[in-house]
């Protein structure tokens, strides 16, 4: 399985341009899930969810359709990340099982400033449960300091097998090593000289990229810092996040198309 999405489907400059002008803004969602795979919901880090807003999300959806749903601030911003767990539980129980087959990965993004500390993050990975009710949750860690950029760091996150989310960033460290049993990739380059966000290369690229990573493989043109991966076959979850924002729904869309043929 690849899912290719954006960040989000509430964004003005796509109306008219990714939404047709005459489109209300009450099926922006709808329109946006029929023509993407999946969906990284931001909203999430912000603010807590209503059951209901999730079971809505789920019935505007069509099948096959996954969200994924970005861990809240109140957890991953904090001194001290192995004291979150009635947070991460809060978030965790506030309905987000509502959504059903078509819930995906948690994103769990860690500030900036937020230095590797291997005691700190074991901890913290020891609060991630791997189901709630019955229904499996799946995690990714998202890193934004150069201080994870040790094999310390992959080895850790391959013990519990969860996903460091590969960041293709010009302002936060590259980590391609495979540490789980998917894929995240949040891709933040995109350009408004481009109409599809990346040139027609560079997206062949990462449908290729992609598809190695569905076999099992790893790109030998990312960077990576400990050893390979044991093969296997991967689900992959791949977002045009930030960049020129505009063009993020155009580069998913002829992402999707290649991957396709």
């Amino acid at each position: 399985m690849i899912r290719v999405g954006v960040g989000g489907w509430t964004y003005a400059p796509w109306r008219g341009s990714f939404y047709p002008k005459d489109l209300p803004q009450t099926q922006e969602l709808g329109f946006a899930s029929r023509h993407l795979t999946s969906i990284e919901v931001n909203g999430t880090f912000y603010r807590t969810q209503a059951p209901a807003t999730f079971r809505k999300w789920a019935g505007e959806a069509p099948d096959g359709f996954v969200f994924a749903l970005k861990g809240p601030g109140y957890v991953t911003n904090r001194r001290e990340l192995r004291e979150s767990g009635p947070s991460i539980a809060r978030f965790l129980e506030s309905g987000i099982t509502e959504l059903g087959a078509k819930l995906g990965p948690i994103l769990w993004q860690l500030a900036h400033t937020k230095r590797f500390v291997a005691e700190e993050l074991e901890g913290f990975l020891e609060l991630l449960p791997r189901a709630l009710s019955g229904t499996p949750i799946r995690h990714a860690l998202e890193v934004r300091h150069d201080s994870f950029k040790t094999p310390e760091f992959v080895a850790l996150m391959r013990r519990f097998d969860w996903p460091v989310v590969y960041a293709h960033s010009d302002k936060y460290p590259e980590i391609a090593d495979l540490t789980g049993d998917f894929v995240y990739a949040r891709l933040q380059r995109s350009s408004a000289d481009h109409e599809a966000g990346y040139a027609p290369d560079d997206l062949d690229a990462w449908a290729g990229r992609a598809k190695t990573w569905k076999d099992g493989g790893e790109p030998p043109d990312l960077p990576s810092i400990a050893g390979p991966a044991p093969p296997g076959k991967r689900d992959c979850f791949l977002y045009f996040i930030s960049g020129a924002k505009e063009r993020n729904p155009a580069a998913a869309m002829a992402l999707i198309e290649r991957l396709s043929r």
